[in-house]
């Protein structure tokens, strides 16, 4: 729907419409650093947004793997027909 997001390529990296690499979200975090026990990965503190992309791109593939097994076969799939 037009003039509903303000630019198309933040969908790209919305869960919703399976982004560039097909998977789910990768956790966000907010401050502070550490809540009840758990601590934000050092990674995404340091700032450094090549590995902080790399990270999200990993644990995005590592949770979809885990909770939607079934997107992980269908992206394979679409990238073997590509090929």
């Amino acid at each position: 729907v037009a003039g509903v997001v303000g630019s198309p390529e933040s969908l790209i990296e919305e869960t919703f419409s399976r982004g560039a690499h097909g998977g789910l979200e990768a956790p966000l975090y907010t401050r502070p650093a550490e809540f009840e026990g758990k601590e934000v990965p050092a990674v995404l503190r340091s700032g450094h947004h090549a590995e902080i992309a790399s990270w999200r791109r990993a644990e995005s593939t590592r949770r979809t793997g885990a909770n939607r097994p079934d997107l992980v076969r269908s992206t394979r799939k679409s990238e073997e027909v590509q090929q």
